[in-house]
């Protein structure tokens, strides 16, 4: 809240666009309790030795601070192709601030005003979002009762909206569940345009599930997202990519800011795939308690979402064995913070999401919730 000389105003007061009005910012809230378990953050903080290499490496980028980086972050580029394997080579992935300006530089290149992208939803706000901060119109096709998609009907989705970009989340947020690879065939093969698959929890895949990354060859219009944030522990140096046709990064030169990668984010994303390795083996602890958060919260009765991801939604609303109201997913919500345990409610009715932490972070949760129910 601002003033001027007629009283204060607010940022809905300034001259913003029309289609922006009525728009709330993204954000999940940020408390100071002891169990943080609503952004879906890795629970585990880098290891000494890769703190130690990362100490190294920024010292080093930071003598030539006074040069702009590497424009297009090739070395980076290469690392990446590198993890990914499936054939793929530095022409194939870009990388970004995070997955969301990834998202931000398809829809300026793809979509924009005019054009419209297309999604399942519930699913990740931020393409919706970022599709309409680019004047993109968006389109939005429901889920299924269990948040799954008939193949069929997103096929027939696509083919009534001819949307210029879809978006399909595997695993998908907030629900945790992992497209078929039937079903993303299926969209690739109808839609027009662009399709997206948000790939950012693909590392928490249970065995078994594909990736889009094996459809890639000979399918130009294909881009599957992925992030650094969360299996490897680093969302705080924001490094976000993807893997697509060399002809699509082609195409993102055209709009990407000049230098839009810094030197001490590349050089901290490079080391950190070097420890791979070590970065990526607590993801098998996370999903160890992943599946004891569905575990245990089936045996209590409660409908759990099949997560592929490192969180889960649960549903939490009926009546209590007391008749009273503890069970409405706002009351729950609350009634763990006030516990010290902060979950995500992502709006869908009657539904909240935890994120898989530590043993002690899960059992902590596991403990409060049973004290409320």
């Amino acid at each position: 809240m601002t003033t001027t000389q007629g009283g204060p105003i607010s940022w809905q007061d300034l001259p913003i666009r029309d289609d922006l009005r009525g728009l709330s910012p993204y954000g999940a809230p940020q408390l100071d309790v002891p169990v943080l378990l609503n952004t879906n953050e890795n629970p585990y903080p880098p290891p000494p030795e890769l703190i130690a290499d990362l100490r190294d490496a920024v010292t080093a980028a930071a003598t030539t601070l006074n040069r702009y980086p590497d424009r297009d972050a090739v070395e980076l580029r290469k690392d990446l192709a590198q993890y990914l394997g499936h054939g793929l080579t530095a022409a194939n992935l870009w990388a970004a601030n995070g997955s969301n300006e990834v998202i931000q530089q398809i829809l300026q290149c793809f979509a924009g005003s005019g054009r419209a992208a297309l999604g399942f939803e519930p699913s990740y706000t931020m393409h919706r979002l970022i599709a309409l901060a680019t004047g993109t119109t968006w389109i939005a096709e429901p889920r299924e009762g269990d948040f799954s998609l008939d193949p069929a009907k997103a096929v027939a989705a696509i083919r009534r909206h001819q949307p210029d970009v879809v978006f399909l989340t595997s695993p998908n947020n907030p629900t945790g569940t992992a497209a078929p690879m039937e079903l993303v065939e299926a969209v690739v093969d109808a839609a027009p345009g662009i399709v997206v698959i948000d790939e950012a929890y693909a590392e928490f895949f249970r065995p078994g599930t594909a990736s889009a990354l094996t459809l890639l060859p000979g399918r130009p219009r294909l881009i599957v997202t992925r992030t650094m944030s969360k299996a490897f522990a680093m969302a705080g140096a924001r490094v976000g990519y993807l893997a697509a046709d060399p002809a699509v990064i082609d195409a993102l030169l055209l709009v990407r800011l000049p230098y839009h990668l810094s030197a001490l984010t590349q050089a901290a994303a490079r080391t950190a795939l070097a420890h791979v390795d070590a970065l990526l083996g607590t993801v098998d602890a996370v999903k160890a308690q992943r599946d004891r958060i569905v575990s245990e919260l089936t045996a209590l009765g409660l409908p759990v979402v099949p997560s592929d991801a490192n969180f889960v939604a649960f549903g939490v609303n009926g009546a209590s064995e007391s008749g009273d109201a503890r069970r409405d997913s706002k009351a729950v919500w609350q009634a763990l913070l006030d516990r010290g345990v902060l979950v995500r409610d992502v709006g869908l009715p009657g539904m909240l999401r935890v994120t898989a932490g530590t043993p002690e972070e899960t059992g902590a949760f596991l403990n409060a919730l049973k004290e409320i129910l």
